[in-house]
Order: C-alpha cells, then sequence, then structure tokens
C-alpha cells in the first residue's frame, strides 16, 4: 500500500485550508524547512506506532513532499538520518517526492541527498513531471523510482488526443530507464483503462482512493491487525 501524505490546517471556526492557500506564505517566510521537518517526524513516528501494532503486518509505504527550500539545506541529511535511528522504521518505507522545478533549483544538493538516502533504503518520486520545459533533459540526471505524471495531462486524457500522447510519452521514456509510472489526477473509469491501455504503473485520484487522516489509518490498521 502506498500512501502520500497530505498537509492540511484547520481553521480556529473548524474549517480545513487546503496548501494552496498556506504554503505560499511558508515559503514567502522562509518556514518550509521547519514544516518538511515536523512533517517527517510525524510521519516516522505513525510508522513507529503501525510497526509496534502488527510489524509483520506493516509493509506500507509513505511518500513525503520535500519541499524546494528543504533541498537546499545541507543539515537535512543528518536530521532524516537521526529520524530513522529514532524511530528504528525500515528506510524501505518511505518515498521522498520532490516537484521536477524544486529539484532543478537545487540539482547539485538534490542529487548528493538522494545518493545518501537511496543507500540507506529509501525510495523517490518525481514529481509533476512534465509541467517544465526541459523534463527529459533533466529527468537524466536523477536516480528515481517513480515519476509522477503532471495531472494536467491526465485529468483530460480520455478526451483529448494530445493530452493523451504526452502521457504516452512520459510512459515510454520512464519504461526504457527502468522507471515506474504513476498518474495522478484519476477520477474516472474513462481514464484507469486509457492507463491500464498504455501500461502506466500506478494511478492516483479520487477515483481509486479518497484522502484519510493519518489518526484514522492508524485506527483502522490496528482494527484489522491488531495482535
Amino acid at each position: 500500500r502506498h500512501y502520500e501524505i497530505l498537509l492540511r490546517k484547520i481553521d480556529l471556526d473548524g474549517k480545513i485550508i487546503l496548501p494552496t492557500t498556506f504554503i505560499p506564505s511558508a515559503e514567502r517566510y522562509h518556514l518550509m524547512p521547519n514544516i518538511d521537518r515536523w512533517v517527517i517526524k510525524n510521519v516516522f513516528l505513525a510508522y513507529r506506532q503501525m510497526l509496534d501494532i502488527n510489524a509483520e503486518k506493516c509493509d506500507y509505504v509513505f511518500s513525503i513532499n520535500l519541499s524546494g527550500t528543504s533541498l537546499g539545506d545541507k543539515s537535512l541529511l543528518g536530521f532524516i538520518q537521526d529520524m530513522f535511528v529514532k524511530y528504528s522504521i525500515p528506510p524501505e518505507a518511505i518515498c521522498f517526492e520532490i516537484t521536477e522545478t524544486a529539484a532543478i533549483v537545487n540539482l547539485k544538493n538534490t542529487i548528493l541527498l538522494f545518493s545518501a538516502l537511496r543507500k540507506l533504503g529509501c525510495s523517490f518520486a518525481l514529481d509533476d513531471f512534465g509541467s517544465g520545459m526541459s523534463s527529459f533533459t533533466y529527468l537524466k540526471n536523477f536516480d528515481v523510482d517513480y515519476l509522477k505524471i503532471d495531472g494536467t495531462f491526465v485529468k483530460e486524457m480520455h478526451v483529448n488526443k494530445i493530452d493523451h500522447a504526452m502521457v504516452r510519452s512520459i510512459h515510454s521514456v520512464a519504461e526504457a530507464m527502468n522507471i515506474k509510472t504513476v498518474a495522478e489526477f484519476v477520477e474516472n473509469e474513462e481514464i484507469l483503462r486509457e492507463l491500464k491501455a498504455i501500461g502506466v504503473h500506478y494511478g492516483q485520484g479520487l477515483y481509486l482512493g479518497v484522502p484519510v487522516t493519518v489518526k484514522g489509518m492508524i485506527e483502522n490498521f490496528s482494527k484489522i491487525h491488531a495482535k
């Protein structure tokens, strides 16, 4: 089971605030490295709780998004290594996601971070692929496990020939490089059918699975697998 960790804020009146509202402010005031570390710590803690419930059945992979500013933080690697030691979770359980744009801006640090964490056993995903002007050129610089095809190409690929061709093209290049593809924005059966025909490996979207809270997931895991 693969889960991407998503962030939401709760307003004073209980209303859910989407990241498109608060992330730009966090980036403007240089808070993203702190937020990323908070996410990493809490995800590791959640995985530890699941291992304590039933380690044999805990074969989940959690994907954690890293911001561009965190990729430029040379102390991040040490922090992640410390979290692995503190919570004693398998590195294979963690996949780090970065956007194509962020990776390009911090190319040198990104490659160094990838290399060090891969030696531990972590996996990597390049998010929103296809949104940049030189996507295929930069792809050769990254040793990634998953290529997440930008949802803007996926959401109308069943009715738009150009979008369909873009998805097919990205998947073809990824396969040649032995990289698994993940299609974002899988919102209906028609899209899923087209993706299967192309051979895309994984899908993500409301048609395949709705978001759940981490707390709710742990509670459900406990109900099913508690010893």
